[in-house]
């Protein structure tokens, strides 16, 4: 729904657009009291705090990472990580129990296309666009990943492969 109807009824409003001004004055004068805002999306522009600042009598922080704006009529907003991206911000970062998969994943992507760009003859073989991580990628950083947890997965059946390959079963 637009903002202009999700502003009276939300609890809690997160952004994800890579967008600015996406919460703004208007929204915020319609919020319920102890709404809270945060942003995951891009920087710290698509919670537009200027104006939140503009229409607050008061600010104050309430514990690490939450801001409380009490506005003119005396309903309270909890700003998140001053705006900025919820999960760096406030998390401390991605756990490096994540990081080391994409680390990995980034670096085997690179190392595929260093040595898939030319093609025998020296003819161009990948062009300069977007490319998706090569499935056998994927599937060795899991197994490597899984292995360092000591954990063990059952294999994929050849029906539970060909279901999940296909769009023509289910609903």
């Amino acid at each position: 729904m637009p903002m202009s109807k999700a502003a009276p009824i939300g609890d809690i409003f997160i952004t994800l657009t890579g967008n600015t001004s996406i919460l703004r004055s208007e929204h915020f004068s319609k919020m319920k009291d102890g709404a809270i805002v945060c942003n995951s999306g891009h920087f710290n522009v698509e919670i537009d705090i200027p104006a939140l600042r503009k229409l607050s009598k008061s600010e104050k922080e309430v514990r690490n990472f939450v801001q409380e704006f009490t506005l003119r009529s005396g309903r309270r907003i909890h700003l998140l990580a001053d705006g900025r991206l919820i999960n760096l911000a406030a998390a401390e970062g991605h756990p490096a129990s994540v990081m080391d998969m994409s680390f990995a994943n980034q670096a085997l992507s690179a190392e595929y296309l260093a040595k898939n760009r030319m093609g025998r003859g020296g003819s161009v073989v990948l062009e300069n666009k977007v490319y998706p991580v090569p499935k056998d990628i994927d599937r060795e950083i899991a197994r490597l990943k899984l292995l360092s947890m000591g954990v063990i997965i059952d294999k994929l059946t050849p029906e539970q492969e060909k279901y999940l390959a296909s769009w023509q079963e289910g609903t």
